[in-house]
């Protein structure tokens, strides 16, 4: 009987562990669904970092948070906002912000050499938010993102239009070129209120 009882042990443990692995897994799988299910499909998209072979996918940068969308441009009279840009990253990433920037040469204002517009963000102007390489933000060729952020709004009739959007990808706030970055700062602020009051 003893022995029966010591082969019968092992049997219930690896019975044991065999629930709490599918348990596991089943809840990995739940888990990976419901992140995937709050990302809203536009955001989908995996795309090439300025000036660079890397590659991000905005889900994973915007994470169920706020995002603040900009087109930009390297030799525009609102290229001095990138530095305004990069102040209100620091100020409100901790607290969730994201700041997305798309270069596009859509208005013929950005750099032909997209190693000169890289240093125009990273080296004039210290941008450490995610800069994206250049792409179209209008017209037939427009990227996906901002096909959907023209649905929801308009499309940027210049360089530096800026889309607040909230963590479900709804477009809250469009601002055009001539609003500064940090004039907006109440609206951001309510956006990440309303992100933490959902993560609860």
């Amino acid at each position: 009987h003893c022995i029966k009882a010591a082969v019968r042990i092992p049997l219930k443990l690896q019975e044991i562990h065999s629930v709490v692995r599918k348990t596991v897994l089943i809840m990995v799988l739940l888990g990976a669904g419901s992140v995937s299910a709050a990302c809203p499909a536009y955001l989908d998209h995996d795309l090439r970092k300025l000036h660079s072979s890397d590659m991000v996918n905005l889900c994973q940068v915007a994470d169920g948070q706020p995002v603040l969308i900009v087109n930009t441009a390297s030799h525009c009279g609102y290229t001095p906002q990138f530095k305004q840009l990069e102040a209100l990253y620091k100020k409100y990433h901790l607290q969730g912000l994201e700041v997305v920037g798309f270069a596009s040469d859509d208005f013929r204002q950005e750099a032909n050499d997209e190693e000169k517009a890289a240093e125009v963000c990273y080296v004039n102007y210290g941008v450490t938010f995610t800069m994206l390489a250049p792409t179209h933000v209008r017209g037939d060729e427009v990227n996906p993102i901002f096909r959907e952020l023209a649905q929801q709004t308009q499309a940027p009739s210049w360089n530096f239009n800026k889309y607040l959007i909230d963590q479900s990808g709804k477009v809250v706030m469009h601002f055009g070129s001539n609003t500064a970055p940090d004039d907006p700062a109440h609206a951001i602020e309510d956006q990440m209120g309303a992100a933490v009051r959902a993560s609860r």
